[in-house]
């Protein structure tokens, strides 16, 4: 929806709102035209239901007024003298339009300042669930997400298997754009394995300031630009999910806007310099091994590589009859090569000049690979470049998908929203995300670029580690990115919480004397 119809859409609500309740506001001492202007209506509200005048600031939160919707119209029910089981029920099957049955039929009288107090335990527990949920949707959506690790793409730096609070926060907390939704999960609803969220209506996309751009090599959760999945389990390449719905990936800004970027030998190279990762960061490539000696078993394999800190397995291609070390760095193989069982190992890399048709742009004039790759010029807000029939595929997705222009070529001849031209102002800032496990991880080389309006937030703490069997403690509060040995706050984590815990009791027994 654009901003146009969400203006009439909002228009449209509080028209229904005013003339569904302006007698109400009579029969509470106020004015009918209380009920008829925006957002100063809910705030008079507020004070008819006896409720504190911030929760209108939650009915207009984007989720969590789903759930404050129903609780305002059960509440504006309650005052007005309407406390039934039969009451609470019809106000919300009716989706508040009970408001104009107590409105004109009704003989209501207001109830003025009724105990808040829920009148049973069964009403105590829920109430208190209720603004649980909402005060965890409120930091889910704006402040801090979980999200963990499911693939091996930056292994070495994230294990599969850590557990991230991902801050939304550092670049700027997106607003969702799926209105209709289920709390504090994503596309799918656990165990039911159906869509979470309504596609419609949706928000135009909107975030709030941030205190930190994207900067080079951070690392950075956010929603994958080319995903069709229709929920966990089936893909359709037709399927449309609004952004915020699309799945959470996490990798390596190796690119930001502006910079030209190039891939050399398996290395990044920006703006003609090889860049430069933290000393916490893993390359990994991948290798071919051969081994001798006495293997007994697969298992003793996975033990020798276990060894030298090589978790992702044992490949084989059956082409060359050869066994392939999926992902290694480079001091584990020179420390493997010296191992009595291993007779060599040798890294696995493309050549130049020969093209992989799945990686980006997937145009046959770009002979380019995982390996030796652009130069390419990453967009950036605000900046113009010259289109050519020879560029275009490059940014062909980022004008009419990413940016919604609408374009055609004919011929050599390209058009932009029905006007020929060579040129293009790119509206919004992208990225160029890599896994550290370079050939082993689907990322930019094999979809483009990412935008900003899909950025999720920056992971900022790994809170919990396990490796499938056992738990990772050495890396439970350990932050994400940054220079030095991995440091584990777990330790001081548990002090403080006892220090909190102990200070609460002592206060509580204090206030009891």
């Amino acid at each position: 929806m654009t901003f146009t119809e969400w203006f009439i859409f909002f228009f449209v609500i509080q028209v229904a709102h005013g003339l569904g309740t302006w007698k109400l506001y009579i029969k509470a001492g106020r004015q009918a035209w209380e009920a008829l202007v925006p957002v100063y209506n809910a705030v008079v509200l507020m004070k008819i239901i006896n409720r504190p005048w911030w929760w209108t600031i939650l009915l207009f939160v984007p989720i969590v007024n789903l759930i404050m919707f129903p609780v305002v119209w059960v509440e504006t029910a309650r005052s007005f003298g309407k406390n039934t089981t039969t009451d609470t029920v019809l106000a919300l099957i009716t989706l508040g339009f009970y408001n104009y049955y107590l409105n004109y039929v009704a003989d209501v009288t207001h109830v003025k300042d009724r105990s808040l107090h829920p009148k049973s335990a069964a009403g105590d527990w829920i109430s208190s669930i209720l603004f649980a949920i909402v005060a965890a949707t409120i930091v889910h959506t704006y402040f801090i997400q979980p999200f963990t690790i499911p693939t091996s793409s930056l292994e070495k730096t994230l294990l599969v298997g850590d557990f991230l609070f991902v801050s939304k926060f550092h670049y700027g907390a997106r607003l969702p754009m799926t209105t209709v939704a289920a709390p504090m999960v994503h596309d799918t609803i656990p165990f039911l394995n159906v869509k979470s969220y309504l596609s419609k209506p949706e928000l135009p996309y909107m975030r709030l300031p941030g205190f930190q751009k994207i900067k080079r090599n951070d690392i950075v959760v956010f929603n994958w630009p080319v995903d069709t999945m229709l929920d966990m389990r089936h893909t359709d390449k037709f399927y449309y999910k609004p952004i915020d719905k699309k799945t959470n990936y996490v990798k390596r800004s190796v690119g930001i806007p502006g910079d030209t970027l190039s891939i050399k030998d398996g290395y990044v190279y920006i703006n003609g310099k090889q860049n430069v990762l933290n000393d916490r960061a893993r390359i990994q490539f991948s290798y071919d091994v051969t081994f001798k000696g006495q293997i007994s078993s697969n298992a003793q394999v996975y033990e020798i590589l276990k060894r030298f800190d090589m978790t992702d397995g044992l490949g084989y291609d059956q082409e060359s009859e050869t066994w392939i070390i999926p992902a290694a760095t480079e001091e584990a193989v020179a420390r493997a090569k010296n191992h009595p069982n291993i007779a060599s190992i040798e890294i696995r890399k493309d050549v130049m000049g020969n093209r992989d048709s799945g990686i980006f742009p997937m145009n046959p004039a770009y002979d380019w690979n995982n390996d030796f790759f652009g130069p390419l010029y990453i967009p950036e807000k605000g900046k113009t470049i010259t289109l050519t029939a020879e560029n275009l595929p490059l940014y062909k997705r980022v004008i009419s998908v990413y940016e919604g222009r609408e374009l055609s070529v004919n011929g050599n001849q390209i058009s932009i929203d029905g006007q020929i031209t060579n040129q293009y102002t790119f509206s919004q800032d992208y990225y160029w995300m890599m896994g550290d496990n370079r050939h082993n991880s689907q990322d930019s080389r094999v979809w483009g670029f990412v935008p900003f309006d899909h950025v999720v937030g920056k992971p900022v703490l790994v809170w919990m580690s396990w490796d499938g069997k056992s738990p990772r403690w050495e890396r439970f509060f350990t932050t994400v990115g940054g220079n030095g040995k991995l440091v584990s706050y777990f330790i001081p984590f548990l002090v403080l919480l006892g220090l909190i815990f102990g200070f609460n009791t002592w206060r509580k027994r204090k206030a009891n004397k």
